[in-house]
């Protein structure tokens, strides 16, 4: 037991400071997360100005005698008298509720000598309003026949004072009325009597004025009628928020957002260590979306560490291994704006280990940068077989990237040659137009990923300049074509990431796929059939109360378990719920593969963020290429370069949708053993 604190002989005053408040963490000031107090905890500061209220009021407590020894400094008055005064006092509150300063009523009490019909006469003589002075003159008549019942109407107020306060708070400080009016309503009936309201707006002077007829106790209808009327007053959120669900307009919204911006999804791919992460971290550093102060804190450590050029990568890789192995392992995600848009910018592994990370990365994005090394011998390595090169192209092609700009990367190795940047862009540009990609739509920018040329401003070196006039990488991502989003469509969302956060309820994160989605809304995640409410959206760290097709947001969900949600679901409308099956069939592009692919062939399903082991059950008929047309029906094995119809068998439940309904939710990609030997759509789902 040496090692554990000795708790008998501890003398635990040392720990405490006086300022040091008992049962909370000594490191920091809250037990709660920021975000969550600043949600739950209701702070005066916050308060509008025009429900401002004394603090009495707010909380229940009455300050009658330090107001009466306030305003009365300078009478001398006797304990009785100021007993009287209070007494007064209360009766006139509760006539007038907050419609006279307290001041006013304390003079005109000293002045009538405690007669409270003459201070009331003075009062509302004083240059109130006319609509004031009328409804109040009423109120006098009114108070003169229950002149007699004053202990009751005491007894009645300190009950009114405490209930209804207590259940009248609200989270955000505003006071609301609620349906407990109505049952202390009911015992004035019984000879009690009902405080005004407290907390209108102050255009409802008026009304509070006129509250006076729950004063006295003629009906118990006028009542109830006054009651629902308070209610009217005083809004209650939620109805609002559920009238105003449809009619947001979200491409007015989308248009409007961000300063007119246009959002854009942009995965970085290429070979393994072709520069990808430091590229990309330099690029950030220019923009100034990373201060020097950290930069130089990056470059500190990779010194020490032994890694000096991998400062700049280390902005995008965060985690220890991805830092300790010089390799990005997972997809890091950052946020930067050019001009024109808001990039969503996605650093995709490079080794072939984590090709499904890559994957998930590609499947989410618009548009790609392709990086390549200009170095003699590492282009060769990573564009001939075995390299990732290759692989990246036809996968992010397969994925529904159409537009790329390949950025050839450590140019000043080879001292900008021209000859080389053109054997390089000779080679790829073949390749990528079989793949599919259309010349026009690909773009070759030289640069320096670690000397920062070429990359936000178009570079000075004499030795480039001579012969490249083109654009540098920003004006390159600058240009590109935002994708139509499917806005109009119902609501879509991959389950990219689960995590458990401060507070109620979990937190998922992944891209809109289609459709828009509002603080409130019920959705339903299949496969596990189960249905939730959106608590809380945050888009790019910043809370939100709706997003859209083409954000990558992570949403708060309340009523339902952690454990039924894992990466690779599908959250949609309960009214239009996405298709789920084990079964189903898919046109596919064979790529290079060694061996055919048969019957009962088994493969690696990618789609979206879901990895699931799959089989080919049935191979259908071959396909024309370019028509579409059935060349043979039933083949017995498929080989490289052939496009075919074929059945597959999942061994669990996969949400899918038509190719022809929902592009990005109808693409998957098959693998096995470590490479892809497949691109798909689906065509026909089995139930």
């Amino acid at each position: 037991m040496s090692r554990h604190r000795n708790v008998r002989g501890y003398n635990y005053d040392e720990d405490f400071e006086d300022d040091d408040v008992y049962g909370q963490s000594v490191e920091d000031d809250y037990c709660i997360s920021p975000s969550t107090a600043a949600q739950f905890i209701y702070s005066r500061r916050d308060k509008p100005a025009t429900f401002a209220e004394p603090l009495e009021e707010e909380y229940g407590y009455e300050g009658t005698d330090d107001t009466a020894d306030y305003f009365t400094s300078g009478h001398q008055l006797t304990e009785v008298d100021r007993a009287r005064l209070n007494s007064c006092l209360d009766q006139m509150r509760e006539i007038l509720a907050e419609s006279i300063p307290e001041q006013a009523m304390v003079q005109a009490l000293l002045d009538s000598k405690f007669d409270v019909q003459k201070a009331l006469d003075l009062v509302l003589s004083q240059g109130s309003k006319q609509n004031v002075k009328t409804k109040n003159k009423d109120a006098v008549n009114l108070a003169k026949n229950t002149k007699g019942k004053t202990r009751d109407s005491e007894s009645a107020r300190m009950e009114s004072e405490i209930v209804p306060k207590i259940t009248k708070m609200t989270v955000s400080g505003k006071k609301q009325s609620m349906g407990f009016e109505v049952p202390c309503a009911i015992a004035e009936e019984n000879g009690h009597t009902n405080t005004p309201q407290k907390g209108l707006l102050p255009e409802d002077a008026d009304v509070a004025s006129g509250v006076l007829e729950a004063v006295s106790k003629s009906t118990l209808s006028s009542q109830v009628v006054q009651v629902s009327e308070e209610q009217n007053t005083v809004p209650t959120p939620a109805k609002k928020s559920s009238k105003a669900k449809p009619q947001i307009d979200v491409k007015a919204e989308l248009e409007k957002r961000q300063g007119g911006k246009q959002l854009l999804n942009l995965v970085v791919i290429g070979h393994v260590d072709a520069g990808k992460s430091t590229l990309m971290g330099h690029l950030l550093y220019l923009l100034g979306n990373v201060n020097k102060r950290t930069m130089h804190k990056y470059e500190q450590e990779s010194k020490k560490a032994g890694k000096a050029s991998f400062a700049y990568a280390w902005v995008l890789d965060e985690t220890g291994e991805e830092r300790e192995r010089g390799v990005t392992m997972d997809v890091g995600m950052t946020k930067f704006e050019t001009k024109t848009k808001v990039i969503t910018l996605m650093d995709a592994p490079g080794h072939k280990d984590f090709i499904p990370n890559m994957i998930t990365g590609a499947a989410q994005a618009d548009v790609a940068i392709l990086v390549v090394d200009a170095s003699r011998g590492e282009f060769e390595a990573g564009f001939e077989t075995g390299g990732q090169t290759r692989e990246h192209g036809l996968l992010v092609r397969s994925l529904g990237v159409t537009q790329l700009a390949v950025a050839v990367n450590k140019m000043d190795q080879v001292n900008w040659q021209q000859e080389r940047f053109q054997e390089i862009t000779s080679k790829l540009g073949q390749f990528l137009k079989q793949a599919g990609f259309k010349e026009s739509d690909v773009a070759y920018i030289p640069t320096s990923g670690l000397g920062g040329e070429n990359l936000v401003t178009r570079s000075q070196s004499s030795d480039l300049t001579q012969w490249y006039k083109g654009k540098c990488l920003l004006e390159q991502i600058d240009s590109f074509r935002p994708p139509q989003r499917s806005v109009d469509k119902p609501f879509r969302l991959c389950v990219a990431d689960v995590f458990k956060d401060q507070g109620s309820g979990f937190c998922v994160t992944g891209k809109i796929e289609a459709g828009y989605i509002q603080v409130g809304e019920r959705l339903l995640a299949m496969p596990p059939n189960e249905t939730c409410t959106a608590k809380g959206i945050t888009l790019h760290d910043e809370p939100v109360d709706w997003a859209a097709a083409g954000d990558h947001v992570s949403l708060t969900l309340t009523g339902m378990d952690i454990i039924k949600i894992n990466v690779g679901c599908v959250f949609c409308d309960p009214k239009e719920p996405i298709k789920v099956c084990t079964r189903f069939r898919a046109r596919v592009l064979i790529f290079n593969i060694e061996i055919p692919i048969t019957k009962g062939f088994p493969v690696l399903l990618h789609y979206q963020t879901v990895s699931e082991p799959a089989t080919i059950t049935r191979l259908l008929s071959v396909l024309h290429k370019s028509t579409g047309e059935v060349t043979k029906k039933k083949p017995k094995f498929l080989t490289k370069g052939q496009n075919a119809l074929i059945e597959l068998q999942t061994q669990r439940p996969v949400a899918l949708e038509l190719y022809k309904d929902f592009k990005e939710l109808g693409r998957f990609m098959l693998r096995y053993s470590g490479s892809t030997i497949a691109a798909g759509v689906v065509t026909e789902i089995k139930e």
